[in-house]
């Protein structure tokens, strides 16, 4: 399992986001490293994203093991999440949950969208710092884009991708067509053609409960858990009715 969470410190009650780490990539690359070669793995995502260095780590690990992959996703995998998710064979997801686009981003500016301002001013009116950043900006995008059709080409057990789609699902993940933050939802991802199933395991969800966001004051969701019947009505009264005014 790979799920981050907001957490808060309980001192200061500071939001703390969390994301894929080099620790976590130390963590399942050796949780890989004992998986033997004909046991399938079954990775449970639930994740905003992280290190691409740590999600690059775990993604090639994925593609070598011999045996199936697959990555469940109950909720939703965003950027490196959905990195990882390509390095599966199989993608099961619930009806509801969510993949993102993996185009990298320079701090808070979409790599993508650096390279447009050259599209629309002149070289000369350009700063040094800008053009700085687009020169990384397009070698960023020229990396993303060969690591994700590594992903894609995998053969291993079996060809997972379609030809023919590799390209288009390139296109749409790693160009900046939409924001980073934009949720691809299953019926899309299904259409450019990722391998993906609809259904999760209930055993899926049950697991996820174990995991919950820290609470630090009253939850801002309630509801109740079981599902709705009708009661009985109570009985009418019997006694004589009151009289009129």
């Amino acid at each position: 399992m790979l799920i981050h969470r907001q957490e808060s410190i309980s001192l200061l009650g500071i939001p703390l986001s969390r994301y894929i780490s080099i620790e976590d990539s130390e963590q399942v690359l050796r949780a890989i490293r004992l998986t033997p070669p004909d046991v399938p793995i079954d990775l449970i995502l639930h994740t905003p994203g992280g290190l691409v260095l740590a999600t690059e780590q775990i993604a090639r690990a994925l593609i070598r093991h011999p045996s199936k992959v697959t990555v469940f996703v109950p909720h939703y995998a965003m950027s490196g999440g959905t990195m990882l998710a390509l390095a599966a064979d199989e993608i099961i997801m619930d009806a509801n949950a969510v993949l993102g686009p993996v185009d990298p981003q320079l701090g808070n500016m979409a790599a993508a969208s650096v390279l447009q301002v050259f599209a629309q001013k002149p070289i000369e009116k350009i700063d040094d710092q800008t053009i700085i950043m687009a020169d990384l900006s397009k070698k960023a995008i020229a990396q993303v884009q060969r690591f994700v059709r590594t992903l894609l080409q995998d053969e291993i057990p079996q060809q997972k991708i379609a030809p023919e789609n590799i390209d288009r699902i390139i296109d749409l993940l790693t160009t900046g067509k939409i924001t980073h933050d934009c949720p691809i939802p299953v019926e899309e991802a299904s259409k450019i053609g990722l391998p993906i199933t609809v259904g999760l395991p209930k055993s899926i969800y049950q697991l996820m409960e174990l995991y919950p966001q820290p609470q630090g004051g009253r939850p801002s969701v309630q509801y109740i858990p079981m599902p709705y019947r009708r009661y009985p009505s109570l009985p009418e009264s019997k006694d004589r009715p009151l009289p009129e005014d």
